[in-house]
């Protein structure tokens, strides 16, 4: 499933970290220290508290051996509480093929503006020095397994990072009966590979194909929404695109242009926010179209997202 309010090519560079095929090299290196028994960390050591003075050590550097994730969240956040839990459960899952971060922002304002975070719980990941936006809120297990399913891959395929090696699961794995899985669905399958080697039309159309059959199918709603917008936004003039909306801010076309980009770029706000304010300006056809790629930005996250629940009390207001 391709992970909602995730974009792999959406990578914030982040100029302190080394060069890929450094992080590649050095990798390459922690990995054969590791099998010959040099000190990998056990499952408490998988999940770090990190602040903006250890940063650079503990997220920065050591993306360049293992993926790490961050978890930017407060105390006072009670999504954070729901979220929080089960990142560090799936942490221990992966057994070192990731980290997780967990930033404080009340205490690390610098570092929720550098990744611009804009509401809490928000998770990051950070790969060889780049910095991927993966998702807000507090998504279902599904998601997130599915989402660090992901990550896991592309560090491995992108830039030769397994994680670290012979760390061991919290409990005894090998007393622990196997959960039986669910048989792969053969087209959401095909989908979700089309998806990530890039094939926009094919993702798109096998997407239809499960909602054909199965119109009620969430995994296969949130992917056509997810292929769709991205299919929108590959060929863009972001700046023209930009220089369009705000020249002619009565050209509907123009306003939807700006919000898929922002949508893509991880700006959901911004998005939401454009549409509704054209939805409440427009008449007829033109407030149709705006309000219809609206609901279509809502799948591409999610109806449980608070931003969505937000936007739709803002879009009736804005209808009646």
């Amino acid at each position: 499933m391709q992970p909602r309010n995730m974009s792999m090519s959406g990578v914030v560079d982040l100029a302190a970290v080394k060069a890929a095929g450094e992080a590649k090299q050095k990798a390459e290196q922690d990995r054969a220290r590791a099998a010959q028994g040099d000190g990998a960390p056990g499952p408490s050591g998988l999940v770090i508290d990190v602040g903006e003075a250890d940063f650079e050590a503990e997220v920065l550097q050591r993306s360049a051996e293992v993926p790490v994730v961050i978890d930017f969240w407060a105390e006072w956040c009670e999504p954070c509480k729901q979220l929080s839990p089960v990142l560090e459960r799936l942490t221990q899952e992966y057994a070192g093929r990731l980290l997780l971060a967990k930033i404080d922002v009340d205490q690390n304002q610098m570092l929720m503006q550098q990744f611009g975070v804009q509401g809490i719980p928000a998770v990051f990941a950070v790969v060889a020095g780049q910095a991927l936006p993966l998702f807000q809120g507090a998504a279902p297990e599904q998601q997130i397994r599915a989402t660090l399913d992901q990550l896991v891959q592309v560090a491995e395929q992108r830039f030769g990072i397994t994680g670290l090696q012979g760390v061991p699961q919290e409990g005894d794995a090998a007393e622990q009966p196997a959960e039986p899985q669910a048989p792969e669905d053969p087209v959401l399958a095909a989908a979700q590979q089309a998806l990530d080697s890039g094939d926009l039309p094919g993702a798109i159309q096998a997407y239809r194909n499960k909602l054909a059959d199965e119109p009620a199918n969430v995994e296969a709603k949130v992917g056509l929404a997810m292929a769709e917008l991205l299919s929108r936004v590959q060929d863009m003039d972001a700046r023209q695109v930009r220089k369009d909306a705000a020249d002619r801010p009565e050209d509907v076309a123009a306003q939807l242009k700006v919000a898929d980009l922002d949508m893509a770029g991880g700006h959901v706000e911004d998005a939401f926010g454009r549409l509704v304010d054209t939805v409440r300006r427009t008449a007829g056809e033109d407030r149709d179209a705006a309000r219809v790629r609206l609901l279509e930005l809502f799948e591409v996250i999610g109806p449980e997202d608070p931003r969505v629940v937000t936007a739709r009390a803002a879009l009736a207001r804005a209808l009646f």
